[in-house]
């Protein structure tokens, strides 16, 4: 278990200590890059120190959360989170947080949820995946086993419970769904399209319940815990949900056009695993209307990937064929989509950040 002190700012308040130590935003700006998409954030003189400030707090409780008496879980929970990562959920979650009073502590509580329950995911999808790296370090089953690696997802999985559990019933209830979510997620992309389904179709509701659940939390969350006004809160959901779809389908494409190197995933990654991504659904898909490049580029890629030799070939026809192309098209088109539920929510930096941030997703090279 966690000491009471790594607690402390977790209970009745939800929020940090009145002692706490002033935080020089100067440095904390410095230290925290804001990913692409949220330039506007730090040129804001308002909103870039606030935010900043909360994401620092926020990385502060997020090791606090983690720390656990037992070396082992220690170790094991640490090595994802400081292994970095962009922290895009969290920082959703506190810019959503500025339609409302963001000052309020909970906000950083809810933040530090939805990242735990990030965290505890990959652990589960690298086992199942049998990803040899993430975030540029070994994987954790790579270093301590599958058993270990899951059963520290879980342990993850508990702690950001505790703390959703004192924000109250609400959140319990959309952390409970939301989790729900990815693990069907998971199960559908383990178990695939059934004989009547449409490949590509099923792997769009795949990825709005691995990828876009969580990040339409994040917002709601954001929304929640700073009294915004509540008409407020579907708009972030229907967001979250399609610029998380947005996201996952840039993944996709950058997995397959050489340029994804910061991640320490190298290219190709997800054809040498077999992991379907939208370019080989759209190849199959012009296989069977008869497209003979298709087919041809079909047999190298089912084939053996396992040298480099042959998955730079089948990375490099992928990247060429149209499909690749016409996943940006289909990329784009819900990263518009998130654009347009913003509609309703006031003009100012934070919906310009939201539609900056929608934009930059599809137009990142790592």
């Amino acid at each position: 278990m966690t000491n009471s002190a790594n607690h402390s700012w977790t209970h009745a308040g939800h929020g940090l200590p009145d002692s706490e130590p002033s935080l020089n935003t100067t440095a904390i700006a410095t230290g925290l890059q804001l990913p692409a998409g949220f330039a506007a954030i730090a040129e804001d003189p308002d909103l870039g120190p606030a935010l900043t400030t909360n994401l620092a707090r926020v990385e502060k409780k997020l090791r606090e959360a983690i720390a656990n008496s037992d070396p082992l879980a220690d170790a094991t929970s640490r090595h994802l989170v400081e292994a970095g990562g962009k922290r895009i959920r969290p920082l959703l979650t506190l810019l959503c947080a500025h339609l409302g009073d963001a000052s309020l502590p909970s906000v950083v509580q809810a933040a530090v949820v939805v990242e735990l329950t990030h965290l505890a995911t990959l652990y589960h999808d690298d086992v199942m995946d049998s990803a040899p790296f993430r975030r540029g370090a070994p994987t954790a089953h790579e270093v301590w086993g599958n058993s270990v690696a899951v059963l520290t997802g879980d342990l993850i999985f508990a702690r950001a419970s505790i703390l959703v559990s004192e924000l109250g019933g609400r959140a319990l209830g959309i952390q409970a769904r939301t989790f729900e979510r990815l693990c069907l997620g998971q199960l559908h992309e383990t178990v695939g399209p059934r004989p009547d389904e449409d490949p590509v179709e099923h792997y769009l509701s795949v990825i709005a319940d691995k990828t876009g659940s969580l990040v339409a939390a994040s917002g709601q969350f954001g929304a929640i815990f700073s009294g915004a006004d509540e008409a407020y809160e579907d708009v972030l959901v229907q967001y979250g949900e399609k610029v998380g779809v947005a996201f996952q389908l840039a993944d996709d494409v950058i997995d397959v056009t050489g340029v994804k190197v910061k991640s320490g995933k190298s290219p190709g990654t997800d054809l040498r695993e077999g992991v379907p991504t939208l370019p080989v659904l759209l190849l199959r898909k012009a296989a069977a209307d008869g497209d003979q490049s298709a087919v041809e580029l079909l047999k190298l890629i089912d084939g053996d990937l396992s040298s480099d030799e042959a998955l730079a070939e089948a990375v490099a026809g992928l990247r060429e064929h149209p499909v690749t192309a016409e996943s940006w098209v289909v990329a784009r088109a819900w990263a518009a989509e998130a654009i347009a539920a913003l509609d309703p929510l006031p003009e100012g930096v934070v919906k310009a950040s939201l539609s900056s941030f929608a934009h930059a997703v599809v137009d990142r090279a790592s």
